[in-house]
């Protein structure tokens, strides 16, 4: 058996703004500061086995991460590909657009200078078949929404309605199990949404 982990970064001022972020560095609110602190106490209180964190280049995943293993005392690294999708022109813009909204389920639509949809998930399926690979090490991949819901397509079939409203909360924690049928064999994992752990019960936020 072999786990993966993914959490979301904590709360930013775009979050509370209600503005799309993307690759906009909009950093964390002392709220988000707290969460990170308070998933690092429980990663660290849950006895989950974890041995290596990887984060987004972005300051609002990067701090996030450096927060978790200040906590822990787990090594952690930067991974670029880890940094979240670029919305061209919708950066900035408030997020629940109604052309926002349309445009999430063009999934070859590159925003005006940004990254498509395929594009984002070259780049995220081919992490997670390297890490899938390293059957000897367990990740926490601490990253953004936008990777989150391409991270949830990879181990589990979305219709493209489910796949644009997916979502989890800043500093949610969740587990993907995998499971081998035959072993060195690339076969698509089993995966089970094992655990969430909330730092914060407010509402959802999307971007």
């Amino acid at each position: 058996m072999h786990s993966i982990y993914f959490a979301r970064h904590g709360e930013t001022v775009w979050n509370v703004e209600n503005k799309i972020c993307g690759m906009t560095d909009s950093p964390l609110t002392e709220k988000g500061r707290q969460q990170a602190r308070e998933l690092g106490r429980k990663v660290k209180e849950s006895g989950v086995h974890i041995d290596e964190i990887l984060y987004s280049p972005l300051s609002r995943a990067a701090d996030t991460a450096k927060a978790v293993a200040a906590a822990t005392g787990l090594p952690a690294r930067c991974e670029p590909r880890l940094r979240e999708q670029c919305f061209g022109k919708y950066e900035g813009t408030p997020r629940d657009g109604a052309e926002f909204r349309i445009s999430k389920t063009h999934f070859a639509d590159r925003y005006d200078g940004g990254e498509s949809m395929m594009q984002l998930a070259q780049r995220i399926y081919n992490l997670l078949d390297e890490l899938r690979q390293d059957e000897n090490k367990t990740y926490l991949l601490v990253a953004h929404n936008g990777i989150a819901r391409v991270v949830e397509s990879y181990f589990h079939d979305m219709t493209n309605e489910e796949y644009a409203a997916a979502g989890i909360k800043n500093c949610e924690l969740v587990e993907y199990r995998l499971e081998y049928r035959q072993k060195g064999h690339r076969e698509n994992p089993m995966a089970f949404l094992f655990n969430r752990m909330l730092c914060d019960s407010g509402k959802l936020c999307p971007w």
